[in-house]
């Protein structure tokens, strides 16, 4: 590996070995609206980055990790994207999603060595949600797309500089 300075130490989304990578798209479509806005930032770094994304839809977040695995024994991604939106009801079981979806993803990527972007929102109401949604506003479908991205531009160069 080579030595950076810290303004730029961070992966670029658009490096040249992100071309052609299989990024999958796992979306929980709870709140159509928020995943549209999700969906479509995350699509959007992914083509910044001259990647390939196969987008999955799921019914909400805590189906997400199940399919995730599933489809990663199939060898054919790269990276994987989680989508999806959890707003805070009456009842405890918003922790139990948000919580159990986060552990499961976190599990998911450490095991398998997968870049994983975790844009699961959680959030108190759908203002919020949206606010951090959107595209013009927070992105966070295009930021969990850029981290993914970041984690995968740095473990290919990590493979590329292993002695061999």
């Amino acid at each position: 590996m080579v030595a950076h300075t810290r303004a730029d130490s961070a992966p670029k989304p658009t490096d040249p070995a992100l071309a052609g990578a299989r990024i999958l798209v796992a979306e929980a479509r709870y709140y159509d609206a928020i995943a549209d806005e999700l969906l479509a930032g995350a699509l959007a770094a992914i083509e910044a980055a001259r990647a390939q994304a196969t987008v999955v839809t799921v019914p909400g977040a805590l189906e997400i990790p199940a399919t995730v695995a599933i489809l990663l024994e199939t060898g054919a991604y790269d990276a994987v994207v989680a989508l999806g939106c959890v707003i805070r009801g009456e009842t405890g079981h918003y922790d139990i999603v948000a919580g159990e979806s986060a552990r499961a993803l976190m599990d998911l990527s450490v095991d398998r060595r997968v870049p994983l972007g975790n844009g699961i929102l959680t959030v108190e109401t759908e203002a919020q949600a949206l606010a951090r949604a959107r595209v013009a506003e927070m992105n966070k479908g295009g930021g969990a797309a850029e981290a993914a991205l970041g984690v995968l531009a740095l473990k290919r160069a990590a493979e590329a500089a292993r002695p061999r």
